[in-house]
């Protein structure tokens, strides 16, 4: 009895341990979509300006400034920047890849398997909740300000005051009452949005060349110099933490990818657009910072409304109002950024299966996840009304930067992934009724033909190497070639993820001892840094597959995997607290998939799909930890878990691809 009882909860942990890295079968026809297909680059490029240049430039550079980083704040922007452009490139290339709503959330179903596909899902959700919030507390906030404090004070005096940490001082009703508004005026549908959006974020871009122009007629270098603090007051230390806080800022740029559903044209339209916002809002967000810090000594910054302040301390009232009505514009298409990604993420997530049904339907008049809209709006004004700005906005970082991580991963495991050959390429469907729609057709699919029998002999070479190691590194085949096409790697960028955070914490735990080159604390982070180089190395002697990419990331696996460490770099400066709220949230997710989404996921409907993203000898392989039954009704020999993860076999199921397809080499037998 004791060994039936095993034998049955082996079968089940196997059975979840399946479902959990069960990845997504993406559609032959990634064009086809209930969402209305209209938006154009200048569209999109706008959309993630909008989203990105709100909240930031007008409320968390005098914070960051003031608090964190003083002047260094420049060099704070300029390494956030820098690590989001990092994240930026492997989501273009994701973007071109699948087309779908739901960004990191669809790329990590694809690539790493749909329990993370979840967790980066479930975080996705708390990051533009939590970023509409602190964009609703913010644009009241600076309403107040320009009222002279009488909403704040009114309200202190008709409720009285919230005395417990974490919460605001009051509660902000104007805050509730923005978000319901807003996520309102998104039902008119995508279209009337991207116009309304484009509009505001163009009066945003003049406000802020308005306050670099003015900011630097009346820069004085004295507010740099020693008297005041230096450039770096706060240290280095101060420029890291101010980096931290100031990739909020940033955020925006994956709705971008969210939009891809709603692009004409995403393979193009989606790296081009995310691309140039990122570089826009980063030159901005330096020349802005560069300029306030310049005007005023930075214990004269007022953090709730820090540019008008300034120009007021200047004497310069016109100036004043006119940057409020700017930093109202821009807040606003920072809110409907975060209102507009975060409906589309739910149905992407409703639509697999994992979150309820109802999530998944799209109103048939406006195209738009109606009860989507009222639930995102709902719960971002609970959290706007009675949640502090500071808190709202560090706790949306570690979220974000989790799935920055793991969407940098996806690239590297999915380059060296075999591939199945594509016979179908992304087609922009023509403008309904235009005369030239036929002989558009037919140039489309000469091209596809073309495409398609192009360089057959290094296309095959390309699918058939792909995952295995160099012709040049073949002297590692006794100790790496024995494990399945991709199997490596797949461990080595775990291995890598692990060791980047071991050498994050050490540097900030440690710090004082590596600095002064104490002999324990130099031994061992150089074995961590030792160990981490070694797991990149290890991928680059792997070849690649990247047929089918109109946009790569350059440099693989060295540029995603740069983007891991600073990810992780910023995530561990981050306050104990934080993560602490962040364990509790995915405690939650972890009760709403185990309950609901494992049972009711789409991929579980399927006996058999059929994956662009994968190969037939993967589709067919055995589960983690299941059974495999032989066509002649016999059990083979069961695979544990680890096989299943690092992809080894057992002798006599283990064949060459090369063997199957050429007859050419046994090498790898």
């Amino acid at each position: 009895m004791p060994s039936s009882r095993r034998a049955i909860l082996r079968h089940i942990l196997s059975g979840i341990c399946t479902k959990m890295n069960r990845t997504k079968s993406v559609p032959t026809d990634v064009m086809e979509t209930p969402l209305n297909r209209c938006l154009n680059t200048f569209d999109i490029a706008l959309l993630g300006i909008g989203h990105m240049v709100g909240a930031g430039i007008y409320v968390l550079t005098g914070t960051v400034a003031k608090e964190m980083a003083g002047p260094g704040i420049i060099l704070s922007f300029i390494l956030a920047g820098f690590i989001s452009m990092l994240a930026a490139l492997c989501y273009a290339e994701f973007g071109t890849r699948v087309p779908k709503a739901g960004s990191a959330y669809v790329y990590t179903y694809i690539s790493m398997g749909e329990f993370w596909a979840f967790v980066i899902g479930w975080n996705i959700l708390l990051e533009h909740m939590l970023g509409a919030a602190s964009v609703a507390r913010a644009w009241s906030g600076y309403v107040d300000s320009m009222l002279g404090g009488w909403i704040g004070n009114t309200t202190l005096e008709l409720t009285g005051g919230i005395h417990e940490p974490g919460l605001a001082q009051y509660p902000d009703v104007l805050a509730f009452l923005v978000c319901i508004v807003y996520a309102a005026a998104l039902a008119g549908g995508v279209k009337a949005t991207a116009v309304f959006n484009s509009l505001l974020t163009l009066v945003n871009i003049a406000v802020m060349i308005l306050v670099i122009s003015v900011g630097f007629w009346y820069a004085d270098g004295k507010n740099w110099s020693e008297a005041e603090g230096g450039f770096l007051p706060y240290g280095v230390g101060g420029v890291i933490a101010g980096a931290a806080t100031c990739f909020y800022a940033f955020v925006g740029f994956d709705s971008i990818a969210t939009s891809g559903e709603e692009a004409k044209n995403p393979s193009v339209s989606i790296p081009v657009a995310t691309i140039i916002s990122l570089f826009v809002v980063t030159v901005g967000y330096i020349l802005v910072s560069a300029a306030l810090t310049l005007m005023i000594p930075i214990s004269e910054i007022n953090p709730a409304a820090s540019l008008p302040e300034a120009f007021g301390q200047l004497n310069l009232s016109w100036a004043k109002y006119l940057i409020s009505i700017g930093a109202l514009c821009g807040m606003t298409t920072t809110l409907l950024g975060s209102l507009f990604a975060l409906p589309r993420c739910m149905y992407a997530m409703a639509s697999d299966g994992l979150l309820f049904s109802c999530f998944g339907k799209i109103n048939p008049t406006t195209q738009v996840p109606l009860l989507n809209l009222v639930v995102s709006g709902v719960m971002s004004a609970c959290l706007a009304l009675v949640f502090d700005l500071a808190k709202l906005v560090e706790f949306m970082s570690i979220g974000t930067l989790l799935a920055y991580t793991i969407v940098s991963a996806s690239v590297i495991i999915l380059r060296y992934r075999p591939m199945e050959r594509i016979h179908t390429t992304i087609r922009v469907p023509a403008v309904a009724g235009s005369p030239d729609d036929d002989d558009d057709d037919d140039e489309d699919v000469a091209s596809q033909s073309s495409m398609d029998t192009s360089s057959p002999t290094s296309e095959m070479i390309e699918e058939v190497l792909a995952g295995r190691l160099k012709a040049q590194f073949r002297c590692l085949e006794p100790l790496l070639g024995r494990f399945e096409p991709g199997s490596v790697v797949s461990v080595a960028v775990m291995l890598f993820i692990f060791l980047s955070f071991a050498i994050c914490v050490e540097l900030k735990v440690s710090w004082t001892q590596l600095y002064t080159g104490t002999w324990w604390a130099l031994i061992i982070y150089g074995f961590i840094i030792f160990a981490a180089s070694t797991c990149v190395a290890v991928i680059a002697v792997h070849n690649q597959n990247t047929r089918g990419l109109i946009f790569k990331v350059p440099l693989v696996p060295f540029v995603p995997a740069l983007g891991i460490f600073c990810n992780i770099l910023l995530m561990v400066h981050l306050d104990a607290v934080t993560w602490v709220r962040f364990f509790v949230w995915v405690c939650i997710g972890m009760v709403v998939y185990f309950l609901y989404g494992i049972r009711n996921s789409k991929e579980g409907e399927v006996c058999s799909s059929y994956s662009i993203l994968m190969t037939t000898s993967e589709a067919g392989k055995v589960p983690w930890g299941s059974f495999k039954a032989t066509s002649g009704g016999k059990k083979s020999s069961k695979h544990s878990i680890f096989e299943r993860f690092t992809g080894r076999s057992k002798p006599e199921d283990k064949k060459s691809i090369v063997e199957e397809s050429e007859n050419e080499t046994s090498g790898y037998s």
